[in-house]
């Protein structure tokens, strides 16, 4: 008997406890407060009531405040006339169960069915369907924690006990002014039929209410809906990620200037910057190119980075990821000729036996000639996988979310191209003649007999 009393104590606090706990507390994926300037929200729950709804629409249409009612499915069903009232006047509908009962007391099932036959009363009165949901007393199971229902759970951030009569009209109005805030979402209650509660106290809540009413707008403190207050949550959200976005971009950029300074990296056409590179000794893994060459450790190559400046505001202007994509092609159609032609003509370059370079954007590579794999796994794939994200997230039109579409299709690759290919592929007509490592090695031992001077100056000629 001891066994079953606790599995059914884990079980009960696993549905209902834990997650009611959760939100209440962190309010953890529900809306209980805004933080507005200027804007604070009346919610009210359990009507509606066919004699103090009506007046309390009054009240806010002589005030012009907007609230948000969340209707009991069998109040709305016995009195359409004040659910179309409330619609009419600009107000918001939202969920309330069907009939006032703890979703702690009911299976999911069941609350599903409320929710459904409440949404389906709301709908068949206003013609739209409802999306917030206030379950009663505010209390959430598992499945409404897990989002299960579909609807947005809205709580609250202030409650005055106005369900109770002796509470009286002064107590409330001294309750309600030390809340009336901006960002507040306050809970009241216009029906006072649910358990618990006294069928006359609403007459209370409207007396105190034209009285902080009156306050608000004094104050010039205004009531909103519940989502109106929560778009302009997300767009001042959005507006400080903006900011934070400069700042970060601010000193992205601000750092690429010393790293290339540091490194001395040389930039393919300065006037419009896309390519930066700079002449490096291999250090990674043996690699087999598409054509064969292979690259080793000590081999010279020259290692490319895009221009973040660049990639940056390319990103901005592109709407889509293939906008993106198609700026960066043209990019680096328009640099790789001009660096085909840099290694050829500088002395300096002739041991050069391919390009390296590290991206997170590998979409397409192969048609410009590059060799594409994954990183060999290590500390450089693991930091460069991070930065990289981070970059990403910043210059990509779609930011954070493309983030989150797989990490196998999000993984930093290796892009290789022998310097055969780039010479050929690119290089302009009547250029220099080129000989290319491979060359040099089959003629090694016909320059070994001359003198070191000699052949210097043959190659730098």
């Amino acid at each position: 008997m001891q066994t079953l009393l606790l599995w059914l104590f884990y079980l009960s606090s696993f549905y209902a406890f834990i997650p009611g706990l959760i939100t209440r507390i962190f309010g953890f994926r529900v809306f209980r407060r805004g933080t507005g300037k200027q804007d604070f929200a009346l919610t009210f729950d359990d009507g509606p009531d066919p004699v103090y709804t009506p007046q309390l629409l009054d009240l806010l249409k002589r005030y012009d405040m907007k609230a948000t009612f969340f209707l009991v499915g069998s109040h709305a069903e016995s009195h359409p006339d004040v659910v179309k009232q409330i619609h009419e006047e600009g107000h918001l509908i939202g969920i309330h169960n069907y009939i006032h009962k703890s979703n702690w007391l009911m299976r999911p099932k069941t609350v599903r069915m409320q929710l459904k036959r409440t949404d389906d009363i709301i709908y068949s009165v206003t013609g739209e369907r409802p999306t917030f949901y206030r379950p009663p007393w505010g209390i959430v199971n598992l499945f409404d924690f897990a989002k299960n229902s579909g609807y947005r759970i809205v709580l609250w951030s202030a409650m005055f006990g106005d369900w109770r009569s002796k509470t009286g009209s002064n107590k409330l109005v001294k309750r309600i002014l030390r809340k009336l805030k901006p960002g507040e979402v306050m809970l009241l209650h216009d029906c006072g039929t649910t358990v618990g509660a006294n069928p006359d106290a609403p007459m209370n809540m409207l007396i105190a209410l034209e009285q902080v009413l009156e306050e608000a707008q004094r104050r010039n403190l205004k009531s909103i809906r519940i989502d109106t207050m929560i778009n302009s949550e997300k767009k001042l959200q959005k507006a400080k990620l903006s900011i934070m976005k400069r700042m970060v971009v601010s000193l992205w950029l601000l750092w690429e200037k010393v790293f290339h300074v540091l490194f001395q990296l040389e930039t393919v056409t300065p006037k419009d910057p896309m390519l930066h590179f700079r002449p490096i000794s291999y250090q990674g893994k043996a690699v087999t190119m598409d054509d064969g060459t292979r690259l080793e450790k000590g081999d010279q190559v020259l290692e490319l980075h895009f221009d973040n400046k660049k990639l940056f505001h390319i990103g901005s202007r592109s709407r889509s990821e293939m906008q993106l994509a198609i700026q960066m092609i043209r990019a680096m159609q328009k640099d790789l000729p001009t660096l085909a032609n840099m290694v050829l003509e500088r002395p300096e370059y002739m041991d050069i036996k391919g390009l390296y370079g590290v991206t997170m954007i590998s979409r397409g590579p192969e048609q410009f000639g590059f060799h594409v794999q994954d990183l060999p796994q290590g500390l450089f794939a693991s930091s460069a996988r991070i930065y990289l994200k981070i970059l990403l997230s910043i210059i990509h039109p779609r930011g954070q979310s493309r983030l989150k579409e797989g990490s196998k299709k999000m993984e930093p690759k290796l892009l290789m191209m022998p310097v055969d290919v780039l010479i050929n592929r690119y290089a302009e007509k009547g250029s220099r003649s080129y000989r290319s490592p491979k060359q040099d090695s089959a003629e090694e031992h016909e320059l070994s007999d001359l003198p070191i001077g000699s052949a210097s100056q043959g190659l730098s000629s």
